[in-house]
């Protein structure tokens, strides 16, 4: 199964060029050229990763693609692609996983989506693997608290 990507930006040449650098590399890609249309194509299918411009309609347009993604239940990898990198860490606050700055090599590109993608997974199994501990954990204590109420 191929891998699903959203990609967002206003400048159609780099939209274009990127959709077809990652389809060449086995990726699905679906565009949007803005903030409101990428909110839109989040609720209405999942993606693995959402890689969005952060200057689109506004300045930082890109942080509501990043927090309507984070608001989906498939819980997908989220990149920003710009420019003018930030200072500071602004965009991990708004629950970016990674900066990706433009104008990038093909191979880097590819290395760096491929990296986010493996520790995304990485992260989502953690969390996972620790929900599924806590259960047993509250499981366990409520099957105890049962067995001395019947001894009581």
């Amino acid at each position: 199964m191929k891998r699903r990507i959203l990609l967002v930006d206003d400048e159609l040449a780099i939209l274009l060029t990127l959709k077809a650098i990652l389809e060449i590399n086995g990726f699905e890609v679906e565009t949007a050229a803005s903030a409101k249309e990428a909110k839109g194509k989040l609720a209405e299918s999942a993606y693995q990763m959402v890689i969005t411009d952060m200057r689109m309609e506004t300045e930082t347009a890109g942080y509501d693609v990043i927090r309507e993604a984070k608001k989906q239940d498939y819980d997908p990898a989220v990149a920003i692609l710009t420019a003018f990198p930030l200072l500071g860490s602004d965009w991990k606050e708004e629950g970016a996983d990674s900066m990706l700055v433009k104008p990038m090599n093909t191979n880097d590109l590819l290395r760096q989506i491929e990296a986010l993608l493996i520790a995304h997974q990485d992260k989502r199994q953690e969390r996972q693997n620790s929900a599924t501990l806590k259960k047993k954990s509250v499981d366990r204590a409520r099957e105890n608290k049962t067995a001395v109420a019947r001894h009581s």
